[in-house]
């Protein structure tokens, strides 16, 4: 292994530079799925005033609602931002960095989509079923999301440590 290796002992012999660009293509992967779907709710939530049922909602409704197209655009916001950070970063050898950002941003991106995902439950079950429906709803959807998002992952990283 050479003096460049960042990590000697996980059985590669990637300099850091190497390991930057493998990184920040694994993490733009991930971007692809979520940037586009977070697009989407966004788009749809977006037109959703536009609809005849709107005029229905309460005040509880129309408030959760605002809440989450600003959720949502914050989502769309940062999980877009690594890509704009790539662009304004491009050819100044920063990779590393941009990894370290992209990381950040995409994780935060994905805290926040959960919250867009289940307030958006939360909503539809509300205007369906009920307001305890709603509220039922939205924290086991914060739950699920939770557990397989943050808890699943934590638990297998732990694992392979033991």
């Amino acid at each position: 292994m050479g003096q460049g290796d960042t990590e000697p002992d996980d059985g590669r012999t990637e300099t850091v530079n190497q390991r930057a660009d493998r990184n920040w293509n694994e993490l733009l992967q991930e971007l692809r799925v979520s940037q586009t779907g977070t697009q989407i709710l966004t788009g749809f939530l977006l037109t959703i005033p536009f609809q005849q049922r709107f005029a229905t909602l309460d005040t509880y409704e129309r408030n959760l609602y605002l809440v989450l197209v600003l959720l949502a655009v914050l989502a769309t916001a940062l999980l877009l931002t690594p890509v704009s950070l790539h662009r304004v970063l491009f050819q100044r050898r920063l990779k590393p960095e941009l990894v370290a950002w992209g990381n950040l941003f995409a994780r935060t991106g994905l805290f926040v989509l959960a919250l867009v995902l289940a307030g958006g439950a939360m909503l539809l079950f509300d205007v369906v079923l009920g307001r305890t429906a709603g509220q039922v709803v939205g924290i086991a959807s914060i739950v699920v999301l939770a557990g397989f998002w943050w808890a699943l992952p934590t638990a297998i990283g732990r694992r392979r440590r033991h």
